[in-house]
C-alpha cells in the first residue's frame, strides 16, 4: 500500500513537472515577439531562479563541500546545457526536428542501461519509449520541414544527452544508507540554477539586452499581458516549481520513469498554445498527443526499476553520474558514497 501510494505520488510530481516545464513556451513566446532575444529570455529564467533560490543555497551551503560534482553536474548539464545546446540547435534546424531529437533522452537512458549496463528492460517499457518517441514526432509535426544538417542534429543530440543528465543526476543522494549523507534536492536545485547562471552569462551576454522591454506589455493570443507577469511564471511556475517537482519525481520513480512522463511536455506545451495562443492543433497533433500519453502510461506501469520512496538501483545511477562527471572533468572530486 504505501509503496503503491508512494509511485502515484512521483507520477503526480512527473506530471506537475511536465505541466510547468510545457508552459514556459507559452509564457516566453510573447516576450520573444515582444522584441527580447531567446538567448536572453533563458538567461532571465534561469537568473530569477537562481535568485529564488538563493536562500535554499545559504542553507545548503555545506553541499559545495560534500558534492561539488554533482552540484557542477546538475547546473552544467541539467540546467545550463539543455537549455544552450536546444537554443544552437534551432539556428540550423526545425524547432519540431530538434525538440523531437532532445526527447529522445528517455530511450538514451533506456539505451544505455540495456546496452551499456547490461541491464534488463522490459519488453512493455521499451515500447512504451518506442510510443512516446512516435507520438511526440506526431505532435509536433517533425515531417513539415525537415532538413539534414548534421551540426544541428548533433546539438540538438547533445542537448539530449543533457536531458539524460538532468533525470540521472537528480536521482543521486535520494536514499542513501547512512542518513547523513541524504543530499536534500532544492538545495542542488538552488545550486544547479547559481551555475547554470554563470555558465549562460557568458552565453548570453545579457548585457546587452533591451531592458526596457520588461516594463511594457506583450500580445497573448491577442490580450496585452504584462512583460513581468509573464517573465514571472517562466522564473516561479517554469523554472523553480519545474525544476523541484521533476528532481522530486525522478527520486520516487526513476530516471526511465520519469524521463518518458516528461515527453508529455510537448503535448502539454501543443495545448497550451492551442489555448492561449491560438495555435491550432491539427488532426495528426491531436493522436499523437494521444499516443504519447498510452506510452507514458505502459512505461510507468511496466519499468522494473520504478521505485516508491525513493527506493531503487542507486548503484546503477551512481555509476552513470561518475562516467558524466568524468567526461566534464569533473570527477576528481568525488564525493558521492
Amino acid at each position: 500500500m504505501h509503496a503503491s501510494q508512494g509511485r502515484s505520488v512521483g507520477l503526480g510530481l512527473a506530471l506537475l513537472s511536465a505541466f510547468a516545464f510545457g508552459g514556459s513556451g507559452v509564457a516566453a513566446k510573447p516576450l520573444i515577439e515582444a522584441g527580447l532575444d531567446p538567448l536572453h529570455v533563458v538567461w532571465l529564467r534561469v537568473a530569477g531562479a537562481a535568485l529564488v533560490m538563493l536562500p535554499l543555497a545559504w542553507r545548503h551551503r555545506d553541499l559545495v563541500r560534500r558534492r561539488p560534482a554533482l552540484l557542477a553536474g546538475f547546473g552544467l548539464f541539467a540546467v545550463a546545457g539543455v537549455q544552450a545546446f536546444y537554443f544552437a540547435s534551432l539556428s540550423r534546424i526545425p524547432v519540431g526536428v530538434a525538440l523531437l531529437v532532445e526527447y529522445l533522452a528517455p530511450a538514451l537512458v533506456l539505451l544505455w542501461v540495456r546496452f551499456v549496463r547490461r541491464r534488463p528492460v522490459t519488453r512493455a517499457a521499451a515500447v512504451g519509449v518506442v510510443l512516446a518517441v512516435g507520438g511526440l514526432a506526431c505532435v509536433v509535426e517533425v515531417w513539415s520541414g525537415l532538413s539534414f544538417d548534421v551540426i544541428g542534429l548533433l546539438l540538438a543530440l547533445a542537448a539530449a544527452c543533457c536531458q539524460v543528465g538532468y533525470f540521472l543526476l537528480s536521482d543521486q543522494g535520494g536514499d542513501p544508507e547512512d542518513p547523513a549523507d541524504a543530499v536534500d534536492p532544492l538545495g542542488v536545485i538552488a545550486y544547479g540554477l547559481l551555475i547554470g547562471t554563470l555558465v549562460l552569462t557568458v552565453v548570453a551576454r545579457p548585457w546587452g539586452m533591451d531592458w526596457s522591454l520588461l516594463a511594457g506589455r506583450a500580445d497573448m493570443g491577442g490580450s496585452q499581458v504584462a512583460a513581468p507577469l509573464l517573465l514571472g511564471w517562466i522564473v516561479l511556475i517554469a523554472t523553480v516549481l519545474a525544476y523541484a517537482t521533476g528532481v522530486v519525481s525522478v527520486r520516487r520513480l526513476s530516471p526511465q520513469v520519469a524521463g518518458v512522463v516528461a515527453c508529455l511536455e510537448a503535448v502539454i506545451a501543443t495545448v497550451l498554445a492551442w489555448v492561449l495562443l491560438r495555435e491550432h492543433l491539427s488532426a495528426p497533433q491531436i493522436l499523437g498527443g494521444l499516443v504519447v500519453l498510452v506510452g507514458a502510461f505502459i512505461a510507468q506501469t511496466s519499468t522494473p526499476t520504478a521505485r516508491a520512496g525513493g527506493v531503487g538501483d542507486t548503484e546503477l545511477l551512481s555509476e552513470v553520474s561518475e562516467v558524466i562527471a568524468e567526461g566534464d572533468g569533473l570527477s576528481a572530486g568525488r564525493t558521492a558514497p
